[in-house]
């Protein structure tokens, strides 16, 4: 009997030290504690910590724990629980991803939310299930062109002038409007601009005003009705971390999600009229993109990035074709 009552000790300490090791999920991101992407992390953390459910997300911010690109693999190895991530960082992995990142597929943020539930973003998480990953955060985040000297709404406003895009398939595009790629990052466009490297740039609402970009710019044509720039930076767990978690915390786990969600939706909107209303008060003329001129970039889209997706990966047209056919 004395045996048998250390065994059950000994399967009892197991158990709750395996428990206690599993209460606590460890979430990644390189923003600061300020960016709506951390507020969306910390939404789905308090939830689950009020739920009382034995479990907490302890969140490392400003790429504390991990670099920016260097965060699916551990995900994916569960050596991370939880990261949010712009998904296209992991194109090199799964390329599927880069269409996340790709000139004209999202016009705004209504239609970013169709594409969150359609067969497309079915078959972009069949890809991550491959990875050990699931999404439990949805959201896209948009952007915007500025011209340092004159608008840059039409594909042939960029030709002849040198140019920053956000991501390769930007610079496919912009390359095939006859702009002249200058890569750098969204920190550096303000002094690109300011020593006249730089005529015009590509990238998310958000940086164009925590970069001051409306200091160089005469011109900016922002996320509307029409935007060419969108970013897919969900909230990712890894599946077997979730799939170990018990019923309560699950629940508790996909509430907050529920709620992050709609409040990520919302401020990315927000995040695009706070642009608008800050570069015109710093005297900059606004021009929004019309649906031809976005027609314009997607038809020309359909000759560069789209076609250089397609030929280097097997399953990129399925993909493409996926991605298109929502409304």
């Amino acid at each position: 009997m004395k045996v048998k009552a250390l065994v059950t000790a000994a399967i009892g300490a197991a158990l709750m030290s395996s428990v206690a090791s599993a209460a606590e999920l460890r979430l990644s991101h390189q923003w600061s504690t300020k960016d709506v992407r951390h507020k969306v992390a910390e939404i789905v953390a308090n939830h689950v910590k009020d739920a009382n459910v034995d479990l907490e997300i302890k969140i490392f911010p400003s790429k504390s724990l991990f670099k920016p690109r260097e965060q699916y693999k551990p995900l994916s190895r569960g050596q991370l629980d939880m990261t949010v991530l712009p998904l296209s960082y992991a194109g090199g992995q799964q390329p599927s991803y880069n269409l996340t990142l790709m000139p004209g597929l999202v016009k705004n943020h209504d239609h970013a939310a169709r594409l969150n539930y359609s067969p497309f973003m079915d078959a972009v998480q069949e890809k991550m299930a491959e990875d050990d990953v699931m999404v439990l955060v949805h959201g896209y985040l948009a952007g915007g062109f500025a011209g340092k000297d004159k608008c840059l709404s039409n594909p042939s406003d960029v030709k002849g002038i040198q140019m920053r895009a956000a991501g390769k398939s930007f610079n496919q595009l912009l390359a095939g409007a006859g702009a002249s790629i200058a890569s750098m990052a969204s920190s550096e466009i303000y002094n690109a601009m300011q020593t006249g490297v730089l005529d015009g740039a590509n990238t998310s609402s958000s940086s164009f005003v925590s970069y001051r970009i409306y200091e160089q710019v005469k011109c900016y044509t922002p996320a509307a009705e029409q935007a060419l720039w969108f970013m897919y930076q969900p909230l990712l767990m890894n599946k077997s971390t979730f799939d170990g978690l018990n019923d309560a915390q699950k629940k508790a786990l996909r509430e907050g999600a529920k709620k992050a969600e709609t409040f990520y939706l919302a401020e990315a909107k927000k995040e695009d009229a706070e642009s608008v209303r800050v570069f015109k008060e710093a005297g900059v003329q606004i021009k929004e993109m019309t649906k031809d001129e976005f027609q314009a970039w997607q038809d020309l889209a359909k000759q560069t990035a789209y076609k250089e997706f397609v030929a280097g990966y097997p399953e990129g047209q399925r993909f493409l074709d996926l991605a298109l056919a929502v409304e």
